[in-house]
């Protein structure tokens, strides 16, 4: 049996190419990995001065949980969120869906929200950051 000495350099440099590769797609990708990038982000000014104009839209908004506002046992929790660096504070009602996750003061998360038939900031999904 022979052995093919030229084909350990082949490896090399495949092994090399596939190394550069995975590094090349971790920086060139790194911070792109936002849950629901595809959709829009809210913009906020639009919404406090016509939320209505907004019903039926899906947006993506980041914020800080600031406080419970109201609960219901059929609708959800209302929640107070900070946005826009805490410049601005949006009122979003989280689903019974989310009746599980235990959002508290002070924690952040990404919301999809979808903008209901009363110009409410309703969760579609969300996740913690």
């Amino acid at each position: 049996m022979r052995r093919n000495r030229n084909s350990r350099p082949h490896l090399l440099i495949l092994a090399a190419a596939v190394a550069v590769a995975i590094f090349a797609a971790t920086f060139l990708f790194r911070g792109e990995m936002k849950p629901f990038r595809t959709a829009p982000e809210l913009n906020v000014a639009d919404y406090q001065a016509n939320s209505n104009s907004l019903r039926g839209n899906v947006y993506r908004i980041e914020g800080e949980v600031d406080a419970q506002l109201a609960w219901s046992p059929t609708l959800g929790r209302l929640v107070s969120v900070k946005v826009d660096g805490g410049k601005n504070a949006l009122a979003i009602l989280v689903t019974k869906k989310f009746d599980r996750d235990n959002i508290q003061k002070g924690q952040k998360y990404i919301f999809l929200l979808e903008v209901d038939a009363n110009g409410t900031l309703c969760t579609k999904e969300l996740t913690k950051y």
